[in-house]
């Protein structure tokens, strides 16, 4: 450790362009992880309100929320509790004069469900109306207020905001709360036998009375939210590219300032000092930079977070991001390998006489 820091002093410069090397890496690499943290957060926080553990879809959906339907019948048959709740979805771009139009999920629900009950508003109060809706705080950002009322695609009836809640989007979406009949009507199904979207269960195991009808787990029906597994694999791999870039810099960088130092360390290797010490010395240096390098980008990454706009989706998931980080720190060690065993087999007669 002592040689180590003593040549990274000594060579201040060269040492001091590699850490800003790591240090943008690691920085891009935490921005990263925190925007898929967050995009996907955004294609679930209304899922992970539910707590909910399956759902029931018709078979014939393709695992897709709007394009299934449960039937009146069907669901009578299910015989559903107090760990159920029966949900109708549909998409809507919501508009109030003087605003920006909203595309959102308009969410029907009913009152004796638990994800009426356990929906938690922050501020106003949750809907009793058949016209009225609770928000995801998106609208709330995007300047509407307690009062302003929805027109809801071209649907005559108008919605009135009762309340904003929090972490309510569904696939992005910011999702609107109502009853299922006010559901009904906006998709123009006001006398057709159907009785919702899904059924939502907080039972790992539920089972579907119908043949028509499918349990999915909620890990399963996440994962084929449109786009939602191609965004994840998408960051998978950025992430993944990006830590062996930054083994391969290591590597060659730690192995040309070796080279270039090669003839000190023949003649410490010819006064006696070990290779096993010198091999430390060039594993230390690797740590030294790595840990330097990833210590800044994590400042710079948290300064950016707290500039960042609101509408921007970055999630910093600590403990995965400490993770990366030493996998980082294990890339460094792996790219001082090949320096390492460059000065473990250097021959001082052949290096000084040469």
């Amino acid at each position: 450790m002592y040689l180590a820091l003593k040549e990274i002093r000594h060579e201040k410069l060269r040492y001091g362009l590699i850490i800003a090397m790591v240090t943008l890496i690691a920085y891009l690499i935490f921005i990263l992880t925190s925007l898929a943290f967050g995009l996907a957060g955004e294609n679930t926080q209304a899922i992970e309100t539910w707590d909910a553990k399956s759902i029931v879809l018709n078979k014939d959906s393709n695992i897709n929320l709007s394009q299934s339907t449960i039937t009146n019948a069907q669901a009578k048959k299910d015989n559903l509790t107090s760990k159920e709740s029966l949900i109708g979805t549909t998409p809507v771009v919501a508009k109030y004069k003087g605003k920006e139009k909203i595309s959102a999920l308009f969410m029907g629900t009913r009152k004796s469900d638990f994800i009426y009950k356990d929906l938690k508003v922050s501020s106003g109060h949750q809907f009793k109306g058949a016209h009225e809706v609770v928000v995801d705080q998106k609208f709330q950002e995007s300047g509407y207020k307690i009062g302003d009322k929805l027109t809801l695609n071209s649907f005559g009836q108008k919605f009135k905001i009762v309340g904003f809640t929090k972490n309510a989007k569904l696939n992005i979406s910011p999702v609107i709360y109502g009853t299922l009949p006010s559901w009904k009507a906006i998709r123009g199904m006001g006398n057709v036998p159907v009785a919702g979207s899904a059924i939502v269960s907080r039972n790992a195991k539920y089972n579907a009375h119908n043949s028509n009808l499918k349990t999915y787990s909620m890990s399963e029906f996440t994962n084929k939210l449109p786009g939602y597994s191609a965004q994840n694999t998408t960051f998978g791999f950025m992430i993944g590219f990006l830590m062996i870039i930054s083994l391969v810099l290591i590597a060659v960088f730690l192995y040309i300032l070796t080279m270039q130092a090669l003839p000190t360390y023949a003649v410490l290797r010819a006064q006696g000092i070990p290779a096993r010490a010198l091999v430390s010395t060039i594993t230390s240096q690797s740590v030294i930079l790595m840990a330097s390098g990833v210590v800044l980008g994590g400042v710079i990454a948290a300064l950016t977070g707290s500039l960042i706009p609101v509408g921007v989706p970055m999630a910093f998931n600590i403990p995965v991001l400490i993770w990366i980080s030493i996998g980082l720190m294990i890339m460094g060690v792996i790219g001082a390998a090949i320096p390492a065993q460059k000065i473990a087999t250097v021959d001082p007669v052949s290096v000084i006489g040469g």
